[in-house]
Parts: structure tokens; sequence; C-alpha cells
């Protein structure tokens, strides 16, 4: 499966949206913002972002789009195929959370919502890894200190607290390394983020706040959540915002790179609006046809982040198209390996979930266990009176 084909495999016949609650929201003049290449691939420069990256470096961030996208469409169908409770899809969003994700030292740490696919490659998190907790059968299949990087968090906006409180503490300690929440711009009517805004103001916490702004809530627009577009909320809290082009990887590289440099050096945190757009479904239990126009989405495929970093790079013949065959290659070995390794997890023990609630035990879990485990093995009694 290609690049193109799995951006074109989301894609459902979809009937005339005149239904939709966008069409009938007046539509705001947007603010600029940052962007160093264009959604017809042509490099533009940038008074206060610029950034210098060799033909290597902008093949590695390609690379990443790509088998990003693939894992995530890997992930997708098999929610489909029912080998998964839930799948939250990124497709749209790679070039915000590889380039975001690329811009991190080893010793800078990730507060995630649970969408960044993209960061978790970033980090290097085993894709195969993220998708335990949507098949049930672990909380997270991963360490977070191993790769700097938080279990996902499904609570909407509490992980800016965490990142927040855990920016506090670097700062305490002296180290000069950086802390990165990301979260959506629903999550940015949560009070959650007020809060974390107001702590890390007031004690110049070294976190960047990193919100992809997919323009829809579950079915909420933007224009029904703020009277201001988001960046702009960090002015009412002290510290500076940035809008950058959502679907430009170089232009979010540069501006996350920016903002983590500034909480190195001790002047406090910002906030990163990346303009985006989320192509498909909020989550497979969800159906954007129902609340968006096939007009708005075709426009935005227009700004494909992958279609056009590829453009770039044909037209400055920074890669032939034996890279691009290679790497479809690659990522349908990384499709196959998702699969297989999905379909080999062993399903937890479950009485398992009453092991690690107290430390020392508790007569009413033992309780529970026993009355669990006779519920149990009420279903092998039933089977052997069967047979």
């Amino acid at each position: 499966m290609t690049v193109e084909g799995t951006a074109a495999a989301a894609r459902k016949p979809r009937r005339s949206s005149k239904r939709t609650s966008a069409a009938k929201t007046p539509q705001r003049s947007e603010p600029q913002l940052v962007q160093l290449l264009t959604p017809e691939g042509e490099r533009v420069e940038h008074p206060d972002y610029s950034i210098d990256l060799s033909a290597e470096d902008l093949r590695g961030l390609y690379r990443d789009m790509v088998l990003t996208r693939r894992f995530d469409a890997e992930a997708t169908a098999l929610q489909r195929q029912g080998e998964l409770g839930l799948w939250a899809s990124l497709l749209g969003q790679e070039a915000a959370q590889i380039g975001s994700g690329r811009a991190l030292r080893d010793d800078d740490y990730v507060f995630p919502t649970y969408r960044e696919h993209g960061v978790a490659w970033c980090r290097g998190v085993d894709p195969t890894n993220l998708l335990g907790m949507f098949r049930g059968v672990n909380h997270g299949g991963w360490d977070p200190n191993s790769n700097n990087f938080h279990l996902y968090t499904i609570v909407i906006g509490s992980q800016t607290l965490h990142a927040t409180g855990y920016a506090m503490g670097v700062a305490k300690d002296g180290a000069d390394s950086a802390v990165v929440a990301y979260f959506g711009d629903g999550a940015s009517s949560q009070g959650d983020v007020a809060e974390a805004f107001t702590f890390s103001a007031v004690y110049n916490a070294p976190v960047v706040f990193f919100c992809q702004n997919n323009q829809w809530a579950i079915s909420e627009p933007t224009e029904r959540q703020t009277r201001v577009p988001l960046y702009q909320r960090a002015q009412g809290y002290g510290f500076p915002g940035v809008r950058v082009d959502g679907n430009d990887v170089l232009a979010c590289l540069a501006v996350t790179r920016s903002a983590l440099e500034r909480a190195r050096r001790g002047e406090g945190p910002t906030l990163v609006e990346a303009f985006t757009y989320r192509m498909g479904a909020h989550t497979t239990s969800d159906d954007p046809t129902k609340y968006r126009a096939d007009e708005e989405r075709a426009a935005w495929e227009a700004k494909d982040p992958i279609l056009r970093l590829r453009t770039y790079l044909e037209k400055q013949e920074l890669a032939d198209a034996a890279f691009f065959t290679a790497l479809d290659e690659e990522s349908e070995k990384l499709g196959k390996r998702v699969r297989e390794a999905v379909r080999a997890m062993p399903d937890p023990d479950p009485m398992a979930l009453f092991d690690h609630g107290y430390a020392d035990g508790n007569s009413l879990v033992d309780e529970e266990r026993a009355q669990f485990a006779a519920y149990q093995a009420s279903f092998a009694d039933s089977a052997e009176e069967g047979n």
C-alpha cells in the first residue's frame, strides 16, 4: 500500500453535507502562521524561524511520516477486523507529530494524549507496544522512563498538569532538559489546561504546550470552542504563543526546537498551536460524515503533509525513485509485522486485575477475587456438563 493509497483508503463516498454544522458557522479571517514549505512543495523563508537540514535529514523526516501513516492505517484496519477495540487515527497530522518529535533531545520528556503515534515513533517506542491498550491486554505496553515518553492519557487535558508538575521538578533539579505536553483543540477547553497554563507561567516551568488544532473536537468545530485563535490564549497567562502550519514538517520542527531552547534557557513555557486537520474520524467509533462537509476535507487533502515534502524532494532531486520504492517496501513490512504482533498478543490472566490495587492486600479485594474466581470457574463447569 503506497502513501497515496493509504490516504485514499481512508476516504469513503459521502452524501452532500448540507446538514453539517460547519457550513452554518461563519468563517473567520485566520491569522498568519509560520510556514517553511508550502502545500505546493516550495521552500520559503520566515524571519523568525529558520532551519538548515541536509538531504539525509529531509529524507529521514519523509520516511518517518510515511511509516507512521502506514502503521496508523494498519491499526485502523485491525480495529475494523475486530482485532482492536478502538483506534484513534492520526491521519493528516503526521507533520505536526514528526516535526515536533524530531525537535526533542533524548533527555526531554513527553506527555502525550492517545493519538501521538508519530511522537512515539520518534521516541523509539515500538509501534506494536502502542496497540496493547487498544486490544485490551495491558494498560500501556512500554516503560515511560525508558524513552522519556509517558503512557497514553485518555482523560482529556490532564496530561498538561502532569507535564507542568514534571517540568517544575526539572527546574528545581537544575537540569536543562525540557518537557512537552501534547493535547488537542478540544482539550484546550478543559480546566486542567487552564490550571497548567497558570502554574507553568507563575513557576516559569520549562514546558512546551503543543496543541494539535485538527479543527474538530469530535463533532464540535473550533469556532464553537474559542473566540480567538488558540495560540493567543497564552498572552493572558503571560507567555508567548505561536501558530505554525501543522502540515509543514519543517516549520513544526523549527518552531518546536525554538520553543524547547527557550524553555532550556529558563525563559518559561510556550504554547505552540499546530494548525492541521484530522482527515479521518475522531476514533473508529465516530462517523465524521455526520458533521463535516466533503468540501472541507477536499481542501485539506490538497495540503497533505507527506505529498508536499515528496514534491520538494523530487523537485530538488534530493531523493530518487529507488528511495521511494525501498520505502514502500519497508512500509509494507512494517504493516505485516504490526499485524502479526497484534494477533499474537496473549490474553491477560483475568485474575491479574486484583493483584496491584493494594500493596499489602485488602480483605474486600480478597472477597471480590474469590467471587470472581468462582464466576470464572462456572463457565468451565458449564462446558464440562455440556460435554
